[in-house]
């Protein structure tokens, strides 16, 4: 097994791996929308869900996937009104991909925090 970090303060502070490779597996841990080279966070889901998918495919690439490799997706909205703004960078970056995916509505742990995606790949 092995496990990567993408350096983010939340994974020492909770306990956690950005991303636990087990053969032919890949379990990334939800990620939020903050560059984590500086710590902010954009404003608006469309911006924070692209940064999320920034830190997915590096994480990814690191642990020696791709993102054609991701059969499953949760997201977590703050807000179901949301999903207008969000719709499109889904679709932009895995409308080919097409993995099972579930949208929950649920409060983050910060208010800043608009979307949370965590994705499971398989080579």
């Amino acid at each position: 097994m092995r496990r990567i970090s993408s350096g983010s303060p939340f994974e020492a502070t909770m306990g956690y791996s950005r991303a636990v490779v087990k053969g032919s597996w890949c379990f990334l841990s939800g990620t939020t929308g903050y560059d984590y080279a500086s710590m902010q966070m954009p404003e608006g889901i469309a911006a924070q869900a692209r940064n999320a998918f920034v830190t997915i495919e590096t994480t990814l690439s690191q642990a020696g996937f791709e993102m054609t490799d991701i059969v499953r997706a949760q997201y977590t909205l703050t807000d179901a009104t949301l999903l207008d703004e969000l719709a499109p960078v889904l679709s932009e970056t895995l409308g080919d991909i097409r993995p099972s995916a579930t949208m929950v509505i649920a409060g983050l742990i910060r208010p800043e925090m608009l979307i949370e995606i965590e994705v499971t790949a398989m080579k």
